[in-house]
């Protein structure tokens, strides 16, 4: 908990899973858990360096390649509420490896795709099915996460996000030379999906979960065998008489958190899922055309993947609520001078562009640990779901308007309105964020605990 000053106290409640040390099992849950964000990285990067050939193959018009570029997002919007309303009824361990099977299909299905309107179907599919992902796996990462690495491990989640989008941009440099290059780029998400499969097989429901449907025996094997003979669902005092409803999503306190991060996880993602989805058509708008678009979209991909790792290192050491605040403004600041300095140098419209990575990277972090930090866990998966679904509404707008944005509005003016978007999530932070560092899951999901004292202290 936090000392007048800021800090963390020390605790002398000490629980068997929110105070175990981070163990080699934690790290290989963390690892195979953000699998999911990898694809989505990867999914939706690897159509932006597709449409170079893709558009021209099929005579695209600018609204056609906002439709591609928007379908997965779409599909991300249908299935991140249904992944979580099903890891909610069914448990978390049953669907983590089953959702990723429609993206290998998908994918390979994507190479013999013939017109525009199967490559949006296969497109949404796919998005789907990494929606579905995100509540399955944050969920189970966050129930068996100790509270001092909890932030750490779901902060790390969300960068592999970059690291797929990375990975997308290398292959698809590499194919882009090759003709139809295109399919083989679709095509190639299907390797990663198997090998994340293969690496979650045998991994244990979460007993948190277990133990809220009353399944106490499963539960109290599960920890044993994670956290030793002596820890059983008895250690978990703080959350045994709760029983909350999806419902209490719009109710209470609980619609007041999800409206807050309904509209920051918008407001951070807006912007960012436009410039990867089109990042080398802006480039080559700001000057920087041909491979060097490809370059600087790799380059920046990498400063959004330091800019994730400078949040990991903030976000016990700062806390929630001014990293967020920062995070916000500077990454705004930065979208508006790309807008004013369009004809810029190349290496200034980088400098910026890098600069908006990094300082966005923050935010990024926070759109997975406050929506399973804030909720509790029976209805940790609709929530986390629910708020990936609803903020995928305006990324998918977006992503959609961009194109057109780019050719009646101008690449300046676009980024402009992408600086307007990120100031106004800063605005919303301040007013709502809230700090939960330092916390239990049961304390952070109370809307009559420190979280709910500290948001009313903020505002």
């Amino acid at each position: 908990m936090q000392n007048a000053s800021g800090g963390l106290e020390q605790r002398n409640d000490a629980h068997p899973l929110d105070d175990a040390p981070l163990s080699r099992f934690h790290k290989k849950l963390a690892l195979y858990a953000s699998g999911g964000p990898f694809l989505d990285g990867y999914v939706l990067s690897i159509i932006g360096v597709a449409l170079v050939q893709i558009g021209p193959a099929f005579d695209m018009s600018s609204a056609q390649e906002g439709l591609v570029g928007a379908s997965a997002l779409i599909g991300i919007f249908l299935g991140a509420f249904l992944g979580g309303w099903l890891t909610d009824i069914f448990g978390r361990q049953v669907l983590f490896t089953i959702d990723l099977a429609a993206i290998i299909l998908c994918s390979i299905a994507q190479f013999f795709v013939g017109d525009v309107f199967w490559l949006i179907v296969l497109r949404l599919l796919i998005g789907m099915a990494v929606g579905a992902d995100y509540p399955i796996a944050t969920s189970l990462l966050a129930e068996f996460s100790p509270r001092k690495w909890r932030g750490p491990l779901l902060g790390a989640f969300v960068s592999m996000w970059f690291v797929g989008a990375a990975s997308a941009y290398i292959v698809g440099e590499a194919l882009l030379h090759f003709e139809n290059g295109w399919r083989w780029m679709l095509a190639s998400a299907a390797v990663p999906a198997i090998i994340i499969v293969l690496l979650r097989l045998g991994t244990p429901e979460s007993p948190r979960w277990l133990m809220k449907k009353g399944r106490i025996d499963e539960a109290n094997s599960v920890l044993r065998k994670v956290f030793g003979p002596n820890v059983s669902v008895d250690d978990l005092p703080e959350e045994i008489n709760e029983n909350i409803r999806v419902s209490a999503l719009l109710k209470s306190g609980y619609g007041k958190r999800m409206a807050f991060i309904t509209i920051f996880w918008t407001c951070s993602i807006v912007p960012l899922f436009a410039v990867y989805a089109f990042g080398p058509k802006i480039l080559g708008a700001l000057g920087l055309t041909g491979n060097l678009a490809q370059v600087g979209s790799a380059f920046i991909t990498i400063m959004f993947l330091v800019g994730c790792l400078v949040g990991l290192f903030l976000v016990n050491r700062a806390g929630r609520r001014p990293l967020i605040i920062h995070s916000f403004i500077w990454g705004g600041l930065a979208l508006l001078l790309l807008g004013l300095f369009t004809n810029s140098s190349a290496w200034v419209v980088l400098a910026l562009f890098a600069t908006y990575a990094v300082a966005i990277g923050g935010t990024q972090i926070l759109q997975w640990i406050y929506p399973n930090e804030l909720f509790p866990t029976e209805i940790r998966g609709s929530a986390v779901g629910l708020s990936s679904s609803l903020s995928r509404i305006g990324a998918a707008l977006g992503t959609y308007l961009v194109p057109v944005s780019l050719t009646h509005l101008g690449t300046g003016t676009t980024m402009i309105i992408g600086g307007v978007i990120t100031l106004v999530g800063a605005g919303v932070s301040v007013m709502w964020a809230p700090e939960t560092r330092g916390l239990t899951l049961g304390e952070c999901s109370s809307v009559d605990g420190p979280v709910a004292r500290t948001a009313a202290h903020a505002a």
